[in-house]
């Protein structure tokens, strides 16, 4: 019997609408492309309304940062590149239904969206950044920086190749067709713009973030 998951109350300090919010995908809304937002989930409705009142984000920020999970707080993303597009898949199961997008990484803009029914969430990080690469290439934008969280992709991107474990037959032929062409494409252009890794542990979610938390 599957584990049935804790429900999580989450606190805007500073976003769109701060607040409290009963589910991520609300929270998203408020932060998603909001510059220096700060925001943090908590596990009883009680103690984020309590935080939200007391008002001192910094305070419960800094503890979540000693149990090792994300902080979110102004000085760790001054680092961040905002003239810039970020990118994410998404998988239902590993392989399962696969989505990827592009956008902007200040505003939320989205700039593409794919889904196919069968994929990995590697195939759609590599196929993401070539989507992205290929477009700023053809609206002459060759400095525009990119974001990624995987650093599987990175690696595909430099090696011009998918090195998936992804089993080829007639429910992923449609999949391995656009990868064939992401990797041709690869291998007989070149481009300038500057893959960067988003810092997950830093920065929060990356602003492609299907929000499925």
């Amino acid at each position: 019997m599957a584990k049935k998951k804790k429900k999580k109350y989450y606190v805007v300090w500073e976003g769109i609408e701060p607040g409290v919010y009963e589910n991520w995908n609300d929270c998203k809304k408020q932060i998603q492309g909001y510059p220096n937002a700060r925001y943090k989930s908590f596990p009883t409705e009680i103690e984020a309304t309590e935080a939200y009142y007391d008002g001192k984000a910094a305070d419960f920020i800094a503890t979540n940062k000693k149990k090792g999970k994300p902080t979110y707080s102004a000085a760790a993303k001054k680092d961040i590149v905002w003239e810039s597009i970020s990118v994410d898949a998404a998988c239902a199961g590993n392989p399962g239904v696969m989505e990827y997008q592009g956008v902007d990484t200040k505003t939320g803009f989205q700039y593409f969206h794919q889904k196919f029914n069968l994929g990995t969430n590697n195939i759609g990080e590599f196929l993401a950044l070539v989507h992205c690469i290929a477009m700023l290439q053809r609206e002459n934008r060759p400095d525009v920086p990119i974001y990624t969280d995987s650093k599987i992709a990175m690696g595909w991107i430099k090696a011009k190749k998918c090195r998936t474990k992804l089993v080829k037959n007639i429910k992923t032929a449609a999949l391995f067709e656009v990868v064939r062409r992401a990797e041709v494409w690869l291998n007989n252009n070149s481009f300038t713009n500057p893959i960067l890794k988003w810092e997950t542990k830093s920065w929060g979610e990356i602003p492609a973030d299907f929000g499925r938390k």
